[in-house]
C-alpha cells in the first residue's frame, strides 16, 4: 500500500492518469445506448465485435445481420451500430441488437419528419389485415397503412403500387408502443387538391357544362363527371321541378346532361349545378292538361315500382306499377316498356301545391271486367283452367278472357270436407262454375262450384220439426252417433245427449254401426244449412201419444226406453182418486 502514501510520487501518478483515461472512456457505455462497434471476427453463427469501454466482446447473430441486408458487405474492420441492452448478463457476457438499433434511428428520423409535417419515402411490402406494411426507404422501419388510407378512390388491386417508392404522410405515431400509421391518400388528396385549385377557377356561376357524366347517387343529390377532371353536386330539389324523392328515380349511372352552374365555393373548392333551371319551369303550363284525359307520355326511366314519364320536356311523372294493368297481378315496367317508348296515358290526379301529375295506363283500356260482367253477369255457368291451388282456394283462369275467378273451398262441395275436396284437384284441369259476385272495381271475381249442382239439403224443404225420419247409423263415439237419413246424402250428427231422456239409457254403445233407427227432427233452417235429430225428442212424443190414448202400461215396457210405464201409472193412480 506504499503507492498510496504519497500522492506525488511517480507511480501515483502513473496510476492516476491510467485511471482517469479509463474512465473517460467508460462515460459513453451505458446500457440502453446506441454505441458502434468494430467487427473482429466473422464465423458461420456469429459476429464478434470490439466496442472500447467493455471487458469482453459482445457478439451478434450471423441471422439478424444478414436479415437487415448488411451481411454481405460486411468484413472484419467494418463498424456496426447496435443497442447496448446489458453490459453483464449473469453468465458475463455483453448483450447487444443491431436490429434495434437500426429501429430506433430509424424512429428517431420518423419522429423528426411527423414533427415537421414532412412526408417521408416507403414502400408497401404486403398486405396486412385492415390494410398494408409500408417499409421506411431510408431505416427499413415498418408501418402500417390502413385500406382506406392507400388511395382517394376503392382499388380492387394494388399489386402496381407494392414495392414502388412513393411518398407517405405520416398522420400517427405511438411513442410508447413504437407504432407508426402512415397514408399515401393524404399525398395524393393534397396534390389534387392543389391542381383541383386550378380547375375551378375556369368555372364561373351562369356557365353551362355540357354531356356532364353520371358518376352516383345520394339521399341528397346526385354527383356528375365533368370532363374527368371535376366532380359536381346536383342537390336532389334542383334536378327537376316534379317532386323527386330519389335521384335514382330520374337518372341513370352514365347518362349524360347539361348542367347550369349556380354556386362556387373556392375555399371549399365545390361547384353546386342545377339541371331543372336550364328549362322553364313546366307547372306554368299545367293549365293547359285535363283530368280524365288520354295523352301520349315518353318514358324516361324504368323502375321496379313503375315508369317515369314526361309529359313534356322536364314535366315528369310516375306511372305507378299498379296502374299498368287491369289484369296482371304483379305487372313489371321493365318488361313491358323501354326507354324511349311513347305510351298512352290518363291523367289521373293534378296537385299543384305537391307538383304532382299522376296518369294510368291501364284507364286507356276497357276494365276487362266490365266486358265480362255484360257478357257473364251473376248466377251465369262458365269454364275455366285451373291455373294455382293454394291450402284454401283455386284460381280459374276464365276461357277467353284474361281474369282469374276465386274458388274457394267452401263453394266445391255441399256434404264434404273442403280442406279433404281441395286436394282432389290439380292444376290444368277443367271445371265448369257458377259466377257468384262481380267487383269490377277492385278487380274480383268469386265463383262457385257446389253451385251448379243440386242442393242436397233441398231433401228437406218439405220436412218440418217434430218429423219422424228413419236414418242409419254410419258411426259412434262418445259424442254420440253420426247418422245419415234414408234417401238423403247428408250426414247428420245425434249428440249423446239427445239419444234417450234418461241418462242411464243415452249410450251411443248400445247401437250397431248399420241400424235403421227413428229419430224426430228437433231444429231445421234450410237457409243456414242446419238440421238437428233427437230420439229423446222422439220418445218424448211418443209417450205423450201414448198418454193421450190411456195405453196399458205393460205395453210401454215393451219398448227400448222405460220412461213411458211410469207416466202410464202416475196416470192410472189420478183416475182411481177422481
Amino acid at each position: 500500500m506504499e503507492i498510496y502514501n504519497s500522492l506525488e510520487t511517480k507511480a501515483s501518478k502513473e496510476f492516476k492518469e491510467l485511471l482517469n483515461g479509463q474512465l473517460s472512456k467508460s462515460k459513453n457505455i451505458a446500457e440502453g445506448k446506441i454505441i458502434e462497434g468494430k467487427v473482429t471476427k466473422i464465423t458461420e453463427k456469429f459476429i464478434f465485435l470490439f466496442i472500447e469501454g467493455l471487458k469482453s466482446e459482445p457478439v451478434v447473430d450471423v441471422n439478424e445481420i444478414k436479415t437487415l441486408g448488411l451481411l454481405e458487405n460486411l468484413k472484419v474492420g467494418s463498424k456496426i451500430s447496435v443497442l447496448l441492452e446489458r453490459i453483464e448478463d449473469k453468465n458475463g457476457d455483453v448483450i447487444v441488437s443491431a436490429s434495434k438499433a437500426l429501429k430506433i434511428k430509424g424512429w428517431d428520423k420518423l419522429v423528426e419528419a411527423y414533427e415537421k409535417n414532412e412526408p417521408i419515402m416507403g414502400k408497401i411490402t404486403n398486405k396486412c389485415k385492415g390494410g398494408v406494411i409500408v417499409e421506411h426507404i431510408d431505416t427499413g422501419s415498418l408501418m402500417f397503412c390502413p385500406g382506406s388510407q392507400i388511395s382517394d378512390k376503392p382499388l380492387k388491386d394494388i399489386s402496381h403500387l407494392i414495392n414502388e417508392p412513393q411518398k407517405f404522410a405520416l398522420i400517427k405515431l405511438d411513442k410508447i408502443r413504437g407504432n407508426a400509421c402512415v397514408s399515401r391518400r393524404q399525398i395524393i388528396s393534397s396534390s389534387k387538391k392543389e391542381d383541383r385549385a386550378k380547375i375551378i377557377e375556369k368555372y364561373k356561376v351562369g356557365d353551362v357544362i355540357k354531356n356532364a357524366v353520371v358518376k352516383g347517387y345520394s339521399n341528397f343529390g346526385c354527383f356528375f363527371d365533368v370532363n374527368s377532371e371535376l366532380d359536381v353536386l346536383v342537390h336532389t330539389s334542383e334536378l327537376s321541378y316534379s317532386r323527386v324523392n330519389h335521384p335514382e328515380e330520374l337518372l341513370s349511372i352514365g347518362a349524360k346532361h347539361d348542367l347550369l352552374i349556380i354556386s362556387v365555393d373556392k375555399d371549399k373548392q365545390q361547384v353546386g349545378c342545377s339541371i331543372k333551371q336550364l328549362s322553364p319551369d313546366p307547372f306554368e303550363h299545367i293549365s293547359n292538361y285535363e283530368l280524365n284525359k288520354e295523352y301520349k307520355v315518353k318514358v324516361v326511366k324504368l323502375m321496379d315500382f313503375g315508369a317515369f314519364c314526361e309529359l313534356e320536356p322536364g314535366l315528369t311523372t310516375l306511372l305507378h306499377s299498379s296502374e299498368l294493368s287491369w289484369t296482371k297481378k304483379n305487372p313489371s315496367a321493365k318488361k313491358m316498356f323501354k326507354i324511349g317508348d311513347e305510351i298512352n296515358c290518363v291523367i289521373t290526379e293534378i296537385d299543384k301545391e305537391k307538383r304532382r301529375v299522376s296518369i294510368s295506363h291501364r284507364l286507356t283500356q276497357e276494365n276487362p271486367m266490365n266486358v265480362f260482367e255484360k257478357k257473364f253477369p251473376v248466377n251465369s255457368i262458365i269454364e275455366g283452367t285451373i291455373s294455382s291451388i293454394n291450402d284454401y282456394a283455386i284460381y280459374l283462369k276464365i276461357d277467353g278472357f284474361d281474369l282469374d275467378g276465386f274458388l274457394h273451398a267452401n263453394d266445391l262441395t255441399y256434404d264434404k270436407n273442403p280442406e279433404e275436396e281441395i286436394k282432389k284437384y290439380k292444376k290444368g284441369e277443367k271445371l265448369k262454375v257458377k259466377v257468384l259476385e262481380i267487383k269490377p272495381d277492385q278487380q274480383k271475381l268469386r265463383i262457385g262450384l257446389k253451385q251448379t249442382q243440386t242442393d242436397p239439403f233441398e231433401w228437406f224443404k218439405d220436412k218440418k220439426v217434430n218429423d219422424t225420419l228413419t236414418v242409419k247409423i254410419l258411426s259412434t263415439d262418445n259424442r254420440g252417433l253420426t247418422v245419415q237419413p234414408e234417401g238423403s246424402k247428408i250426414e247428420l250428427q245425434i249428440k249423446k245427449s239427445q239419444i234417450a231422456i234418461n241418462a242411464a239409457d243415452a249410450r251411443p254403445s248400445r247401437f250397431i254401426t248399420g241400424d235403421r233407427i227413428d229419430a224426430a227432427i228437433q231444429e231445421i233452417d234450410l237457409k243456414k244449412r242446419k238440421v238437428s235429430l233427437s230420439i229423446k225428442l222422439l220418445e218424448e212424443l211418443q209417450n205423450k201419444k201414448a198418454l193421450e190414448m190411456g195405453s196399458d202400461p205393460l205395453s210401454g215396457r215393451q219398448l227400448p226406453f222405460s220412461s213411458l210405464s211410469d207416466k202410464l201409472d202416475k196416470k192410472e193412480k189420478k183416475k182411481k182418486k177422481d
